[in-house]
C-alpha cells in the first residue's frame, strides 16, 4: 500500500496516520525516529456520507430530502421493497437488506440509491470487489453522485491507489453543477496530500475555505500540510481554528498532540491524545498514539491495553496488531507467555502482510521465550536468517539462537524462574515500570526523564505502511 509521503522528520519523532472524522476513515502510516512505533494523526477527508440512503428510490442519496407523502403502493413495488431492503438493514439483517435491493435494482435499473446502498452493504461484508463494482455503477448513472465518489475514492486511498482517487475526485468535480462539492473537494486536498503534492492539496484546502470560511476539514488539511512541511506554529493556528467551529471532533485534538510531539511538548502532547479519546472513545487514533506513547515510555502493560482498544476499534488495523506485538513482546522478560502472545500477534500480522520482515524476525525472538514456542520460533527464525535484509552479524546471532533452542528440546524443561524462586522463599518480583502498574502508567503521569529508552524497537519505513527490514534481535526489547 503507497499511501504516505514523509517528509520533514525530526529526530525523534515522524508520523502521519489513521483517521475517522465523522465515520470517515483513512489510513495513512508514517512510523519511525528514534521510537518505533506508529503515532496516528488526523487527515482531513471531509465527512463520509450517510451509510445506505435513507430516502426514497428515486430521489439523490446525496442530499437526504424531506420523504415524499406517503402513496400507496403494490406489494412488490420498488418503493416498497427498497423501504423494506433499508429496515432489513437497519436492523443489522445485512442479507437481507442486500436481496431486498437487488430487486429494487432489478425492478428499476435506475434506481441510483438502491446501486449505491448494495455498495455499502457490500463493503461491510468484506466483499471489496463487489462494493466498487456497485459504486462504479452508480456513478456511471451519475457521476457526480457524492456518497459513491467519497466511498470508492475512499478505497481507493485504501489500496493506496492515490492517482485513480484523484481521477475520481477531479472527474465529479468536473460536472457541470458540482465544481464546488465541498466534500469532494476536502477528499480531493486530503489525497494531494497523502500522495506528496502539498501545494495542490493547499491550493484545494484553501478553494474550500474561499467559499466556506468556516469549514473544518479544510483547515484541517491545511494544518497538516503545514505539518509536513514542518511549520509546526502555523499547523497549531490551523488546527485551533478547525477547533473553533468543531470543538467536538476527536481528531482535532488528536492532530494537535501530533503537532505538540514535533515540538517536543510531550505533556501537552498526551493531555490532547486524552482529549481525543475522551470526547470519543471509540476514536481508535487516539487509542494508537496513547499506546505509541505508552511504548515510548517503556509502559508495556499500558500500551498493551490502548493497542487492544484500538484494535477492538479497528480489527483490519494491521500496524495496531504489529504494535500490540511490539507492547506484548516488551513484557516477556517477567512473563514468557506474554512472548507466545507475542508471537501469535505477529502472526496475525503475517496473515495480511506475508512478508514483512519485521514481523517475521519478531515472531522468531518472541516465541523463543517460552518453551511451548521454541519449535515456532525455530522456524520464524530460519526465516528471518534467509532475509535479503538480514545482516551477516545478525545471521550469525540467530543461528546461535536457534542452536540453542534445539539443545534445549532435547533435554526435559527446567524448573520455571519464577516457581524456583518461591519454593526457596525469594520474594517475587514485580517489575511495575515494565508490567505498567497503575502507578508507572504513563497514561497516569508522564515520567520525568524524557529521554529515549535504551533499548527502543528497530526503525520504520514510512513508504507503504511497512516496517522496514529489521534485524534487530526483538523489534521491541532485547532478546534473551
Amino acid at each position: 500500500m503507497k499511501t504516505t509521503n514523509s517528509s520533514d522528520i525530526s529526530s525523534q519523532f515522524k508520523g502521519m496516520g489513521t483517521t475517522q472524522m465523522n465515520g470517515f476513515r483513512t489510513k495513512r502510516m508514517l512510523l519511525a525516529g528514534a521510537f518505533a512505533f506508529a503515532f496516528t494523526t488526523a487527515c482531513a477527508t471531509g465527512p463520509r456520507p450517510t451509510p445506505v440512503a435513507m430516502n426514497a428510490v428515486e430521489k439523490p442519496a446525496a442530499t437526504v430530502p424531506t420523504p415524499p407523502a406517503p402513496v400507496v403502493m403494490e406489494k412488490g413495488d420498488a418503493n416498497n421493497l427498497f423501504a423494506e431492503a433499508l429496515k432489513a438493514y437497519e436492523a443489522g439483517d445485512l442479507d437481507t437488506a442486500r436481496k431486498g435491493f437487488e430487486q429494487v435494482v432489478a425492478k428499476e435499473p435506475q434506481a441510483l440509491n438502491a446501486q449505491f446502498n448494495l455498495g455499502v452493504i457490500a463493503e461491510k461484508q468484506g466483499r471489496a470487489a463487489d462494493a466498487r463494482a456497485a459504486y462504479e455503477k452508480a456513478l456511471f448513472l451519475d457521476p457526480a453522485h457524492t456518497p459513491s465518489v467519497m466511498n470508492l475514492g475512499l478505497m481507493h486511498r485504501h489500496e493506496g491507489q492515490l492517482e485513480e482517487a484523484i481521477a475520481l475526485y477531479t472527474k465529479a468535480l468536473q460536472t457541470p453543477g458540482h465544481e464546488h462539492d465541498e466534500p469532494v473537494l476536502n477528499g480531493l486536498a486530503a489525497t494531494y496530500r497523502l500522495a506528496g503534492k502539498l501545494d495542490e492539496a493547499e491550493a484545494t484546502g484553501r478553494r474550500v475555505l474561499a467559499r466556506s470560511k468556516d469549514n473544518p476539514e479544510a483547515y484541517k488539511t491545511l494544518a497538516l500540510v503545514a505539518y509536513d512541511r514542518g511549520q509546526y506554529r502555523l499547523a497549531e493556528l490551523l488546527i485551533v481554528n478547525a477547533r473553533k467551529v468543531a470543538e467536538k471532533d476527536p481528531a482535532i485534538s488528536n492532530t494537535l498532540g501530533m503537532i505538540y510531539l514535533k515540538m517536543d511538548d510531550r505533556p501537552r502532547a498526551l493531555a490532547q491524545f486524552q482529549k481525543a479519546v475522551s470526547l470519543d472513545d471509540n476514536f481508535a487514533a487516539g487509542h494508537l498514539n496513547l499506546g505509541a506513547l505508552a511504548l515510548a515510555y517503556r509502559d508495556y502493560a499500558g500500551a498493551e491495553r490502548s493497542f487492544a482498544k484500538a484494535l477492538s476499534l479497528d480489527p483490519e488495523g494491521v500496524d495496531g496488531q504489529l504494535y500490540l506485538a511490539y507492547a506484548l513482546d516488551g513484557q516477556k522478560g517477567l512473563d514468557p507467555k506474554k512472548g507466545v502472545a507475542a508471537g501469535e500477534a505477529f502472526e496475525k500480522v503475517l496473515a495480511r502482510r506475508s512478508d514483512q520482515p519485521e514481523a517475521v524476525c519478531g515472531a522468531g525472538w518472541a516465541y523463543a521465550a517460552d518453551r511451548s514456542g521454541f519449535e515456532k520460533a525455530i522456524a520464524f527464525l530460519d526465516r528471518c536468517k534467509e532475509l535479503g535484509a538480514t545482516s551477516s552479524n545478525d545471521k550469525q546471532l540467530i543461528t546461535a539462537k536457534v542452536q540453542g533452542l534445539q539443545n534445549m528440546l532435547k533435554n526435559p524443561p527446567a524448573p520455571a524462574p519464577a516457581a524456583t524462586a518461591e519454593a526457596e522463599g525469594e520474594p517475587k518480583k514485580e517489575g511495575a515500570a515494565a508490567t505498567g502498574g497503575a502507578g508507572s502508567s504513563v497514561m497516569n503521569q508522564l515520567p520525568q526523564d524524557t529521554s529515549a529508552p535504551e533499548q527502543a524497537p528497530a526503525p520504520v519505513e514510512a513508504a507503504g505502511e511497512a516496517p522496514e527490514a529489521t534485524t534487530e534481535a526483538a523489534p521491541a526489547a532485547p532478546a534473551p
